[in-house]
């Protein structure tokens, strides 16, 4: 399945079915994050139950600590 991922194109294997399974396969679930999905900004707590199918497009912003 193909997804939308920050502009890019993203194949995904069909055994990802939800965004929480997204973020762990690309590794960003110990991440402070905040996830865009088809324009629609999720809470964590969605992140579960909202599924992902072809053609979504996300959008994945963490931060960076710094100074």
């Amino acid at each position: 399945m193909e997804i939308i991922v920050n502009g890019d194109p993203l194949e995904v294997s069909e055994g990802i079915t939800n965004i929480e399974e997204l973020i762990q396969e690309l590794r960003l679930e110990k991440k402070s994050l905040i996830v865009e999905h088809n324009q629609t900004i999720l809470k964590k707590e969605k992140h579960k139950e909202t599924a992902i199918s072809e053609g979504d497009r996300l959008e994945i912003v963490h931060f960076v600590g710094g100074g």
